[in-house]
């Protein structure tokens, strides 16, 4: 390899090299100190090296972690699930996965290390120089870390879907990855989300009628509203009397002072003589389904 090498893999490589890599094109220790020393170099960890300065991006942090985790080390989880188009489910720290026994600490300002016994080349996307898993093993080991079912139901929801991969897909990586914790209870959120839940919400509705004997809704309706605005409701019910009842579902974002006026009025905005508009939180879906299908019962939602 030419001495001028590293330069076109640093390109590669978003400007950051390993010792090792330099080592291979004859620029040794002493060149690199030299060049760090004055400022032209930055030494990001005890094996990688940025050959440019300033603060480093998006892309090479996902570098930095994946060069000094080892030949082996892919991105994974929701730094992963990002790189594959995953919307709303940023962390700042990128998630790095390792083989067990790799000899990389406890991570570093910016990254943590996920040690795995897996092969994690089969986990690896193809034609991408970045190494980085695919975005249904990313989403499938990051759930089945969560202590939170909510969580982890959640963004396997949220990659379906915003189009990113199918429930059958998942499914497939599921028997993939066997054993995987928490695998029977994806591959019922899974079910839920193919017969067209689009949320953990909305799975979380499916599951209460059922529970509830109540008929399911009709989800995710389109209506104009009193302004002539076009707005999308949680869930409908459309009763025998000419009523429509209209299930609202609030997660935690709702009770932050804006978001709440802004839900307030929606709700005005769509309420009429023949649309009854009533609000359950996540938190009462999940711990007291029983009271709110019978209030919906109440109300008049036909049983199943």
């Amino acid at each position: 390899m030419a001495r001028d090498d590293w330069k076109r893999l640093a390109v590669r490589q978003a400007g950051l090299l390993t010792r090792a890599q330099l080592a291979g094109v004859g620029i040794d220790r002493w060149a690199i100190r030299h060049r760090v020393e004055t400022g032209r170099w930055v030494a990001h960890t005890p094996t990688v090296i940025g050959t440019t300065t300033g603060e480093l991006t998006r892309e090479q942090s996902m570098w930095v972690g994946v060069l000094h985790g080892g030949a082996r080390a892919v991105v994974g989880g929701l730094t992963a699930a990002e790189v594959g188009g995953l919307r709303n489910w940023h962390r700042d720290d990128v998630t790095v996965l390792v083989p067990h026994g790799a000899d990389v600490g406890e991570g570093f300002l910016g990254v943590t290390y996920v040690r795995s016994r897996r092969d994690l080349a089969v986990l690896r996307r193809p034609g991408h120089e970045l190494p980085v898993a695919r975005i249904e093993p990313a989403v499938l080991l990051f759930a089945s870390r969560q202590r939170s079912p909510r969580v982890a139901e959640g963004v396997l929801a949220a990659t379906v879907q915003q189009g990113l991969t199918s429930p059958d897909r998942l499914s497939e990586w599921i028997d993939r990855l066997a054993p995987l914790r928490g695998a029977g209870r994806f591959r019922r959120a899974l079910a839920e989300i193919a017969g067209g839940a689009q949320s953990v919400g909305e799975i979380d509705v499916r599951r209460m009628c059922r529970a509830g004997g109540l008929a399911l809704p009709v989800r995710q309706v389109r209506r104009r509203d009193a302004s002539g605005r076009l707005r999308f409701t949680d869930c409908e019910w459309r009763l025998p009397d000419g009523r429509t009842i209209v299930l609202e579902v609030d997660g935690g974002f709702h009770m932050e002072v804006e978001h709440w006026e802004d839900d307030l009025a929606r709700q005005r905005a769509l309420t009429s003589p023949t649309r009854v508009v009533v609000r359950c939180t996540t938190r009462e879906l999940r711990d007291e389904p029983g009271t709110v299908a019978r209030d919906l019962r109440l109300l008049g939602v036909p049983a199943a």
